[in-house]
């Protein structure tokens, strides 16, 4: 299971990563493998301002629905529209082609509060 050192984490499996001010965000690999093949991915919040806890869309595999929350607070700017007819990029490529939301962010400093890779190693070990 890959759990790159250069992004930050939630409890609740999603991953961010800063790229010129703008917070990309997507789930873990150890969150797509539990939730096994995903077949559908629902986020219509582009364009909306959310608080840190807030939820952003959703996440269907063929097991069950699951909820995605934002990391930080912020106004979601961009939503990866090649999910809507690959969902299962998010299964192929958690960190790269399955990203799901950018986010232009309200407060950087949240960024502090998320867990290193090595904090969120020690979270799913136990």
């Amino acid at each position: 299971m890959e759990i790159p050192a250069d992004l930050r984490y939630t409890q609740d499996h999603e991953w961010l990563r800063v790229e010129n001010g703008i917070a990309v965000v997507g789930i873990t690999d150890f969150a797509q493998c539990e939730l096994g093949d995903i077949v559908f991915v629902e986020i219509e919040t582009e364009n909306e301002e959310l608080e840190k806890g807030e939820t952003f869309g959703t996440v269907e595999a063929v097991k069950t629905v699951s909820d995605l929350f934002m990391p930080l607070a912020g106004q979601v700017i961009e939503v990866n529209t090649a999910l809507i007819d690959e969902p299962e990029l998010v299964n192929n490529d958690p960190y790269g082609k399955g990203w799901m939301i950018k986010i232009d962010m309200s407060d950087e400093s949240q960024i502090d509060e998320l867990l290193s890779a090595k904090e969120y190693q020690d979270l799913i070990e136990t």
